[in-house]
């Protein structure tokens, strides 16, 4: 059974420590000789070699082979990153990036976040993640465009630039005229407004009969927006950054592990349950290797954080995934901090 780090030796913590940073930095099982060689330890590779054994045998450490060193399990790492790890603030470039990522232009906020994701996959060197609700844009043209006698493309153009197409079905018998009529009252009447908003209006018009349209008309334009409002905000959007930063130089080593993992992050809508369930609480939640099931094949671990609008409201998911030798100090507060500036973006 694994102890708690408070029943540890002080001999044991120092060691396993060791063990766990070196394993996280280098990638590679640690031997008791190289520990012998640090300074401050003051233990000899004999004295070394019994801590590890009992490291080992309280589920901590492991090792690979049997003259490789030893490096840490997953109970081991769990136990390092809710125990002991020191987390390191991201340095003021790296604040800048990933601050920067969020002003990227004028155009869809969804490019502005795929910006930032982007940005933390770069300096995580992991796959960047992040989920948010679909944004409803707000209305500048609408048209449609006759496909057969009973289909029409309905064409969508938002105010920031985004363009949005649906096939919609078309009453039997519509007039010809009545596209183009549906289309102008709505570019006229509805622009500036987002979907719901437009959807609101149009029923109130229609209420008080100041919808100048015929009841063929009438019955398109309400398909046109229902046919956006229907997957609005009940959709949320996945994005998925950086898959390339996995296959690293150390890749060659464990190609069946990428294989593996890039495999599991075709799995959209796992992935999305996977982010979905770190909403609760304020932390970054950490998932290790196999405390995941959608990523226990591929032996890899998830760092995830709510992103909370400025009234307190969960408004997404945003995180990274890569091997469980994560710089875990590290790449925390990296999250934390992409969090904190999707937050102000989606406020």
């Amino acid at each position: 059974m694994t102890p708690p780090i408070h029943e540890m030796t002080d001999r044991a913590r120092e060691v396993f420590r060791i063990v766990v940073e070196s394993y996280l930095d280098t990638g590679q099982p640690v031997g008791s000789r190289t520990l012998s060689k640090i300074s401050g330890l003051n233990l000899s590779p004999a004295s070394i070699r019994n801590v590890m054994q009992d490291l080992e045998e309280f589920g901590l450490l492991a090792a690979p082979h049997t003259s490789a060193g030893r490096m840490p399990t997953e109970s081991g790492l769990r136990l390092f990153v809710d125990g002991m790890m020191q987390s390191h603030e991201p340095s003021p470039e790296e604040r800048a990036a990933i601050e920067g990522g969020a002003r990227g232009g004028d155009g869809p906020v969804e490019t502005a976040i795929a910006n930032t994701t982007a940005v933390l996959s770069g300096l995580s060197a992991c796959a960047g993640l992040v989920l948010v609700p679909k944004r409803e844009p707000r209305l500048r043209q609408v048209g449609f465009v006759p496909l057969s006698h009973d289909k029409a493309l309905a064409v969508l153009v938002g105010e920031d630039g985004s363009v949005e197409n649906r096939v919609i079905d078309l009453p039997p018998g519509l007039p010809a005229f009545a596209l183009e009529q549906a289309a102008n009252y709505l570019s006229a009447t509805l622009a500036g407004r987002t979907l719901s908003e437009a959807r609101a209006a149009l029923a109130q018009q229609i209420a008080r009969e100041r919808a100048a349209l015929d009841v063929a008309a009438r019955d398109l334009v309400e398909r046109g927006l229902a046919v956006w409002s229907e997957d609005g905000d009940s959709r949320p959007v996945l994005i998925v950054r950086g898959q390339a930063r996995l296959l690293d130089t150390s890749a060659a080593e464990d190609l069946d592990r990428v294989r593996q993992l890039l495999d599991e992050l075709e799995d959209k809508e796992e992935i999305a349950r996977l982010l979905d369930s770190a909403r609760e609480g304020d932390a970054a939640r950490i998932f290790i290797g196999s405390e995941n099931k959608l990523f226990a094949l591929s032996g890899s671990s998830v760092i995830a954080k709510p992103v909370r609008a400025l009234d307190g409201r969960v408004v997404g998911v945003v995180g990274v995934i890569g091997p469980t030798r994560l710089n875990y100090a590290r790449v925390v507060p990296m999250v934390d901090l992409t969090a904190a500036t999707l937050s102000r973006l989606l406020s």
